[in-house]
């Protein structure tokens, strides 16, 4: 056979592995008001017989399911720590269940919906889940690991939104959008800024009491770095075994694309 079409064959042998190794899922959930997209990635060499921990992306705000593909390899992460790896939409909700909208329950979503479906596709070890994000996500993920701890084995956040803090929030809308938008969308679902508190992730932690470890990072020009000071602070005062890690960077892709190195990193380190 000519060595052109051998490398021909090659190539769409490998092709073929590429597409079959990432799945795109739509959910049309009872628990929100538009479409759910999911990205999976899995490693080339998934067997259904082999177990396999899973990680779980969630997105910052403004942004989508696509953000974290964007941001680095996914595949590659997949591939060389052997792990599935997912990315729902979370849209602006900060994978929060919305008291005053319907079809804002994110959380319901994720949780009665998203993942029955993965671990009925997938063959997922079920001592070995992790969750992480950015921004927004990176609230998000932390928010489930403290109210889940039976699910989770361990969490990560990345410039996580810690704070529903009006002023806060204010200030970082205004420098990211030049608008008011955050607190515009926060509002019609949480509703008045005085009710956000217990939403906090300073609110959640105090309530922690199972002591897994968990990982939190930000950049030091980071505009929310001073939150995640914060949750870091109250981890240490109440003795919960937290990784803080504080490198040079500010609330932008550059950082994020170094930052979940450390991220998985951390997770293979804490494997069961």
């Amino acid at each position: 056979m000519h060595i052109k079409n051998i490398i021909l064959i090659i190539s769409i042998i490998t092709s073929i592995t590429l597409v079959k190794a990432q799945e795109k899922w739509v959910f049309k959930s009872e628990f929100l008001s538009k479409p759910d997209t999911v990205l999976i990635f899995k490693p080339k060499t998934y067997m259904p017989k082999e177990k396999y921990p899973l990680v779980y992306l969630l997105h910052g705000y403004s942004e989508n399911y696509r953000q974290w593909s964007q941001t680095t390899d996914l595949q590659k992460l997949s591939d060389q720590y052997k792990m599935i790896i997912v990315c729902p939409d979370g849209f602006v909700t900060w994978y929060i269940n919305s008291p005053y909208d319907k079809g804002s329950q994110a959380e319901d979503f994720f949780f009665k919906e998203l993942v029955p479906k993965l671990h009925t596709k997938f063959s997922i070890d079920d001592r070995n889940i992790f969750i992480s994000g950015l921004s927004m996500g990176g609230y998000g993920a932390i928010r489930y690991f403290l109210l889940h701890q039976e699910y989770f084995n361990t969490a990560g956040s990345t410039s996580g939104a810690f704070s529903l803090d009006i002023n806060i929030l204010t200030k970082a809308s205004l420098s990211f959008f030049q608008t008011t938008r955050i607190i515009k969308d926060l509002s019609h679902s949480l509703g008045s800024s005085k009710e956000w508190n217990q939403y906090s992730t300073s609110s959640l932690v105090k309530a922690y009491n199972k002591g897994n470890p968990f990982l939190i990072d930000c950049g030091t020009d980071d505009i929310l770095y001073s939150s995640t000071l914060e949750v870091k602070n109250l981890a240490d005062s109440l003795k919960i075994p937290i990784t803080f890690i504080s490198q040079p960077g500010n609330h932008n892709t550059e950082y994020w694309r170094k930052s979940i190195e450390h991220h998985f990193i951390f997770f293979k380190e804490h494997l069961k």
